[in-house]
């Protein structure tokens, strides 16, 4: 069977990703002023898979059933303000919505977990793993800068991210519990994404758990120094740079990213 592509997202602006299987465990964690949904997948050793800015839970609708049939349980969370989830008035950071999957963890009772995170899901868990080892089990970093230098500035125009926000902008109406102040979180969010993370090398050799910093060939908003940076910066991180695909990998070529998520949570003893 031929792998479906879906390079320049115009499946992803009509239908978004493919629609999540039946839960086993839905709901939402009070936390901090916040209301943060969550949901679980299937059954076995748990993988927490943390989604990009703007975007939420939905958007791994690609990598859920992967994971379910390779014998995981998928634990999926909308960041704080995003999807399903609440926020209160307070500036966007990542070192807040981190607690959050904290707080998600502590309800499941769940001890300790690998994270893969896309984008600002992946500063989250590169967060956690610093301020809490013993909870992470390992780091899927894909498509993140972990201080300012290491973004690009975006070449417009560009039907790929306009085509993505277009997808971004229909989910939060549908979804949110503001669904009319969709640009006071574009905001919100785009200034977060401007000013933070703010972590160097001294703070990135401190992480203990195993790192996996995954990189695309044509990612649109990350520089590719910035991920070989990364990579010498983190004890015994590896890199992986994935050809043919941007930013958007998990949507664009689901089976390539699938199999470089799971050749991870191989290595990986939760």
């Amino acid at each position: 069977m031929m792998e479906l592509h879906d390079d320049d997202l115009k499946k992803f602006e009509a239908y978004g990703a493919p629609p999540l299987p039946q839960a086993s465990v839905e709901g939402y964690v009070d936390h901090d002023n916040a209301r943060i949904w969550y949901a679980v997948y299937g059954s076995g050793p748990a993988v927490i898979l943390l989604h990009g800015g703007l975007g939420h839970s939905g958007n791994w609708g690609n990598q859920v059933p992967s994971l379910i049939s390779s014998g995981r349980s998928v634990v999926l969370i909308d960041s704080r303000g995003h999807g399903r989830s609440s926020r209160d008035s307070r500036p966007y950071t990542y070192e807040l919505m981190a607690t959050d999957v904290l707080a998600v963890m502590d309800t499941l009772r769940l001890e300790k977990a690998p994270l893969v995170g896309w984008s600002d899901g992946a500063c989250i868990a590169l967060i956690l793993a610093m301020k809490v080892p013993a909870r992470i089990a390992g780091v899927f970093f894909f498509g993140c800068n972990m201080d300012p230098g290491g973004t690009r500035e975006i070449e417009w125009p560009n039907p790929v991210i306009d085509r993505c926000l277009a997808r971004h902008t229909k989910d939060y109406h549908q979804l949110s519990t503001t669904p009319d102040q969709f640009e006071v979180f574009f905001e919100a969010v785009g200034l977060m994404q401007r000013t933070q993370p703010t972590y160097y090398e001294h703070d990135l050799a401190a992480v203990e758990s195993p790192v996996v910093i995954v990189q695309s060939e044509f990612d649109e908003f990350i520089k590719a120094e910035h991920a070989h940076d990364l990579a010498r910066s983190i004890p015994g991180a590896d890199l992986i740079i994935l050809q043919g695909v941007s930013h958007f990998a998990p949507l664009q070529r689901p089976e390539l990213f699938n199999k470089v998520v799971e050749a991870f949570l191989q290595n990986v003893a939760s």
